[in-house]
């Protein structure tokens, strides 16, 4: 055992378990094994090349050098005109700031609100880092789960889930794991119940751009200030952008929340790289050119997820419903458990040691029972895959485990 001293709240954390599958994916390819990595979440596209060319740009003007914490003050300027422009929201550049990916962002909001003992909300399935932020603030999780409403949070929910020690709720949408989507006017009525209560919101608006037709690509930055005084933004570069290694992301909040999140940030990671900003800044400022980019890889997702979900869902004991964001198929196979399988982990082992087939455990997300199967990866890949797995046998009574 370690005698390394850990602190109780880190020591009550768990590892994440998306990227504790992406590394088991990773070492069997260094050990020669043909496999496919399913478990993935990050874009398989490169970074656009103007957005390239704008770092390039901001290295050769000299950006190298430390930034104020909130930012540089163009990135504010233009994540502010960006959002005016794309979505009519009407917010002043002081409420931005640029944090080290969406991840910070999400960190950054909740540790300058959440006491120990607090509530905070969580709805279920969830990101596996929602509960970890929770304890790591030594506030108390508390999960609503949507199975019920097809994963998809209601106010009804909501307003069921608060109590007096209800200080803040976590919402994703486009979602991670599930891919489903909050139609506009009930993420609208869900802030309306948490602004009556007093709640603070957190929206993890990361997959903000992947919302495939019909479903609406919505921000919770176009609210009335009355709405957005609760409300904080987390947005991020990494997925619409395809630019995860490049660590950016931001938060919108309101001027005594973002004061604090400034005053957080001066004393961990001080600012995001200083170029990446600057090409952030610029690429927001062509956004003709980076919707065109965001559409081009939302087209592919579309075909990629019109094909692999009736695909699943033609395997024996897979059920899988069409996701309407994001780029995650979430496939119920509690159909298998039983005999055979005591768990979807069980189900997730037999699959990479069967087919060498790498899909993420629902259970980290909250949700055994299920896998989560990321499509961020190429047509043949995926073909590959459901052939592999196609012809296996899931059949209960012949596993011996």
């Amino acid at each position: 055992m370690s005698t390394f001293p850990v602190s109780d709240n880190v020591a009550r954390m768990h590892t994440s378990s998306t990227l504790k599958a992406a590394q088991t994916a990773a070492k069997l390819r260094a050990d020669g094994v043909e496999v496919i990595d399913l478990t993935v979440g990050e874009p398989d596209f490169e970074t656009p090349e103007f957005i390239k060319e704008y770092a390039r740009e901001g290295l050769q003007m000299g950006l190298t050098k430390y930034t104020p914490s909130s930012g540089l003050k163009m990135f504010q300027e233009s994540i502010a005109s960006f959002y005016a422009e794309r979505f009519g929201a009407a917010f002043p550049p002081g409420e931005v700031v640029a944090s080290c990916g969406g991840k910070q962002a999400l960190f950054n909001a909740a540790c300058t609100i959440l006491n120990p003992g607090d509530e905070l909300l969580i709805p279920k399935p969830y990101w596996v880092t929602f509960p970890e932020i929770g304890t790591f603030c030594d506030a108390k999780d508390v999960f609503i789960d949507t199975e019920e409403t097809d994963f998809i949070l209601t106010a009804d929910q909501v307003r069921d889930a608060i109590t007096d020690k209800t200080k803040l709720i976590i919402i994703n949408s486009p979602n991670n794991p599930t891919g489903r989507v909050i139609p506009s006017a009930e993420m609208r009525k869900i802030i309306e119940t948490c602004a009556e209560k007093r709640v603070y919101v957190l929206t993890d608006e990361c997959y903000l751009f992947f919302a495939y037709p019909p479903a609406e690509v919505f921000t919770s930055a176009v609210l009335p200030a009355e709405l957005r005084d609760f409300v904080c933004v987390a947005g991020s570069f990494s997925k619409t952008y395809a630019m995860t290694g490049w660590r950016i992301g931001y938060t919108i909040a309101n001027p005594d929340w973002t004061r604090e999140i400034i005053k957080l940030q001066s004393h961990s990671a001080t600012h995001p790289t200083s170029f990446v900003q600057y090409a952030c800044a610029k690429a927001m400022q062509n956004a003709d050119e980076s919707i065109k980019a965001v559409n081009s890889m939302l087209v592919e997702y579309e075909r990629r997820r019109n094909w692999l979900i009736p695909a699943l869902n033609e395997v024996a004991g897979f059920k899988c419903s069409m996701p309407e964001g994001a780029f995650y198929a979430f496939l119920d196979v509690r159909e298998l458990l039983g005999d055979g399988f005591a768990s979807s982990a069980e189900v997730a082992d037999y699959l990479l040691r069967e087919a060498f087939v790498v899909v993420t455990d629902g259970a980290g997300f909250g949700a055994d029972g299920f896998l989560r199967v990321s499509y961020a990866t190429s047509m043949e890949n995926l073909h590959n895959a459901v052939e592999r797995i196609a012809g296996l046998s899931l059949s209960k009574t012949t596993q011996a485990f």
